[in-house]
């Protein structure tokens, strides 16, 4: 081996890798292949091929606990997906397949298992194929779960003195973009540079302790705090402190994935994947110079060509959610090289080719390299998968949610700067529009421009993000040389061909873009938007009512914008004005009119310290009189206020034998025309003297915020509500602790706080409206009270 770690070997048209001798059901027959990573995109299509075309050849798998679901747990259940329902059937059940076909090792990496001593060939599929994981989880994984894996399958083969025993042959799935930045073609071989995996390694290890030491100070604790503050003050301190905890986390992983983007690239490399992936490739180096080694090194990995069947494809890689984005309209340009090639390669050419050097024999300590690509062979530029992806959506357009076609943008591919600018631009733009929206007037307009902020914000985020993670791939000049993959190939028995094909120059890529893969990618989309559609816009917590045992399930409203269309400004008013002459009207009008400004700030801040503002203006009434009048004179106004939509769904929990709930910030004298409508009612309580006279306090701190989910938890633990089961119905982001208590929360024509965090959980989002016949100013009669 070289001083610098490679093993010496540089392929060149000469080259000539072993051979298959033989038909690979043949050759691989009788044996044991230990295999990482079934449970992804290439691993699972793998252990199907082994299954279906390898008869005679045991798979063990290494597959880590879930939750609750042990390692065979899992494995049953990937055995019960489609791709596998023929296999499972034959065998009489997914379990039944499993016990026949596979043996399940229960861990993980670098968590190893010992492995089976009788193993033949490991194939290592697992790792973390992000392309901007924390520098540390990107080493943990494809680094130091490499070399664990590597020295238990040594063990295995070796004797007590570590004297190998059994020569394995160690397959090692890696990247074509270990070649980090290099331009021209690409040679089957170990790339030459002199880093160090071990110092990465522990330096890489080291960043990911020394930046959270770093997120846990003063300083940075104290940034992440206020941001959070602005955004769930309202809400309550342990909002606030849940989402600083958040925000720290995201920080660390920001600073983690800037860390290891920026060391890649130092080094030569487009990212910390391909860094990673390229200092694993030297663990296998290091630790290989004794046993057979072959790493195959697939580019980007798309959609089946032709197995298990054509556009088979697991979640989306690389290219789709840009294809996805541009059948929308939401990409008016790209900013690749139009004469770039995007080097696609369908899996099952992958797999196959695993599948074929599974069956060679390298020569010990001289590792065989394999490329699957098609740059070399079958190059397709991005002006050609522009051409043929614009033909397919004007073929199959993508209809919106309204019913419209989306338009379907003309690149003119100007470079990556324009873009660039481009997006900086409508990135201020967007960001001046967030600000302003937190302070517009609540209503449907406002929720509207909400959402379309939100979705602007999402498909900006995407754009950058996806720019930042690929933008050198845009650009790419380099092509892999796949000479000795192609003479595997070459030496497939000709029964093999067709199970086992891995020619990627046959690829006729017109015919696959439009007819396999923009189809495997974009019809799944279409069926879950018009599924959403039929089902409506409303989400699944605001539910049909069914039945349920009395005392076992609460249905929670909140009163002021959710049951009624009123707030506490206009229902004080309503309750002080009638008792007050012309000028005296006059003049608490503008009292209230100036304190506004100072009202609002309140509410921004602490919507308890705004309502304890609101109340000191009772101060003076007698208690007893203004039960009174809401009884007599403002029962008429609060009940014409109150939506139809609420009243129906409140008697529907009602039926349904829940206990309804009114719990509020609202003075219990108001709340009295709406008692037979609940069971409990919850609310603020004046304090009086010892006449019975209001003092402007209340007996208690108002019910609002987090307080609110503190009284329905201990509420639920005293009486045995099941909270899972539950429901509330609120309106603002000060309610976001009570609807997070329940199993079922749904906002009610909520603020643009709470309609974002109802959109991020899936809750439904309801409108609810009064139908007034009384004018919006109409003051109630000043009969039951004196003049002031």
């Amino acid at each position: 081996m070289s001083s610098n770690g490679s093993f010496g070997q540089q392929a060149t048209s000469a080259h000539v890798p072993p051979l298959l001798t033989g038909r690979l059901k043949d050759l691989l027959a009788g044996q044991k292949i230990v295999m990482t990573g079934v449970t992804g995109f290439i691993g699972e299509q793998l252990l199907w091929k082994i299954l279906t075309e390898l008869p005679d050849t045991r798979a063990v798998v290494l597959v880590r606990p879930k939750g609750s679901l042990t390692a065979r747990d899992r494995v049953v259940g990937l055995l019960k997906k489609p791709i596998f329902k023929e296999l499972a059937a034959a065998a009489g059940g997914a379990e039944a397949l499993c016990d026949a076909r596979v043996d399940v090792l229960s861990g993980d990496l670098p968590n190893v298992p010992e492995l089976p001593r009788d193993l033949d060939v490991v194939v290592h599929c697992a790792g973390d194929v992000s392309f901007d994981p924390p520098i540390d989880a990107a080493f943990q994984t494809n680094v130091l779960g490499t070399q664990a894996l590597m020295e238990a399958m040594l063990a295995a083969c070796s004797d007590q003195d570590g004297k190998l025993q059994r020569i394995p042959h160690y397959v090692h799935i890696s990247t074509a973009y270990t070649a980090g930045r290099r331009r021209g073609a690409i040679p089957e071989a170990a790339h030459e540079h002199d880093v160090d995996y071990r110092v990465e390694t522990e330096a890489a290890l080291a960043m990911g302790q020394r930046v959270e030491e770093q997120s846990r100070t003063a300083e940075q604790l104290a940034i992440l705090r206020k941001q959070a503050e602005r955004e769930h003050r309202q809400a309550g301190f342990l909002t606030t402190a849940e989402d600083t905890e958040r925000r720290r986390q995201e920080w660390v992983k920001a600073q983690l994935v800037e860390a290891g983007t920026e060391r890649a690239r130092s080094l030569g490399w487009t990212d910390v994947y391909t860094f990673a992936k390229a200092m694993g490739e030297r663990v296998v180096a290091d630790l290989g110079k004794d046993i057979k080694v072959s790493i195959v090194r697939p580019a980007i990995v798309e959609s089946s060509l032709v197995h298990p069947y054509p556009g088979w494809i697991e979640g989306f890689k690389m290219a789709d959610p840009i294809i996805l984005a541009y059948g929308k309209g939401q990409l008016k340009e790209f900013p690749a090289s139009p004469d770039a090639a995007l080097d696609i390669v369908p899996c099952d050419h992958v797999v196959n080719a695993i599948v074929a050097v599974c069956a060679t024999q390298p020569e010990i300590g001289q590792p065989e390299f394999y490329h699957c690509s098609t740059g070399a062979r079958n190059p397709m530029t991005f002006r050609e998968i522009y051409e043929y992806i614009r033909e397919y959506f004007s073929q199959h357009p993508y209809t919106r949610s309204d019913g419209t076609v989306a338009p379907l943008a003309t690149w003119n591919f100007p470079g990556e700067q324009p873009v660039l600018r481009l997006l900086d631009v409508a990135e201020r733009a967007h960001r001046i529009g967030d600000r302003a929206i937190t302070w517009a007037p609540r209503g449907q307009r406002t929720r509207d421009l909400a959402v379309t902020l939100d979705k602007q914000g999402k498909n900006l985020d995407f754009l950058r993000r996806y720019l930042t993670l690929y933008g050198e791939y845009l650009q790419s000049q380099l092509h892999f040389v796949d000479d000795c993959t192609m003479a595997l190939h070459r030496s497939l028995h000709p029964d093999d061909v067709a199970s086992f094909a891995f020619d990627t120059s046959a690829v006729d890529w017109k015919t696959y873009m439009q007819e396999i893969h923009a189809p495997s990618i974009t019809d799944p989309v279409r069926r879950l938007e018009a599924m959403r559609k039929r089902r409506g816009n409303r989400a699944s917590t605001y539910k049909e009512l069914k039945p349920s045992e009395p005392g076992t399930v609460l249905a929670v409203f909140d009163l002021d914008g959710t049951v009624l269309d009123t707030n506490v400004v206009e229902t004080y008013l309503w309750a002080r004005l009638p008792e007050l002459s012309p000028v005296g009207r006059v003049r608490e009008l503008a009292q209230v009119a100036a304190s506004l400004p100072g009202y609002l700030g309140a509410d921004r801040r602490d919507r308890a310290t705004f309502l304890r503002s609101i109340y000191r203006r009772y101060a003076g009434m007698e208690k007893a009189r203004l039960e009174a009048y809401v009884d007599e004179q403002m029962t008429p106004l609060i009940k014409d206020r109150m939506s139809p939509e609420a009243l129906k769904r409140i008697q529907e929990h009602r039926d349904a034998g829940h206990t309804t709930v009114l719990l509020t910030g609202v003075i219990r004298p108001l709340t009295r025309p709406l008692e037979d409508l609940f069971d409990i009612v919850v609310a603020a309580e004046l304090a009086t003297d010892a006449d019975g006279v209001c003092t402007g306090f209340l007996t208690s701190p108002p019910m609002v915020g987090e307080s609110r989910s503190a009284w329905l938890r201990h509420h639920a633990t005293l009486h045995g509500y099941d909270l899972a089961k539950s429901f509330a119905y609120a309106d603002s982001h000060v309610d976001l602790p009570m609807l997070n208590a329940v199993g079922n929360p749904v906002a009610v024509q909520p603020d643009v706080g709470l309609l974002r965090a109802a959109r991020k959980g899936g809750w439904s989002v309801v409108d609810w409206h009064a139908e007034r016949t009384l004018g919006r100013w109409r003051l109630p009669r000043r009969s039951g009270y004196d003049k002031a």
